[in-house]
C-alpha cells in the first residue's frame, strides 16, 4: 500500500516543521516515501516532539493504516 496524497502532504509538512527538532539525523532533504519510513518518522517525531507534535502524529497515524477487514465484535 502506498502513502495516500493527501496524507504525503501533512507527511511532508510535519517533517519540515519538525526536521531540526526530531529527525536531525536524517538526510536535510529527506522525505518519508513508503509506510516503513512514514512509521518511522512518525514515532521519532512522536518520541522527541512537543504536544501539537504528538497531536499531529495521531492524526496522521490512522491514515496510514490499512481498512480493516475483520468482523467487528458486534456482528
Amino acid at each position: 500500500m502506498e502513502i495516500p496524497a493527501h496524507v504525503q502532504v501533512e507527511l511532508e509538512r510535519l517533517v519540515q516543521d519538525y526536521r531540526s527538532r526530531c529527525l536531525w539525523s536524517l538526510r536535510p532533504d529527506f522525505l518519508p516515501r513508503t509506510l516503513g519510513e512514514a512509521h518511522e518518522v512518525l514515532r521519532q517525531i512522536e518520541a522527541h516532539g512537543d504536544l501539537e507534535a504528538f497531536r499531529r502524529v495521531a492524526r496522521i497515524k490512522p491514515w496510514l493504516s490499512p481498512p480493516s477487514s475483520a468482523t467487528s465484535a458486534g456482528s
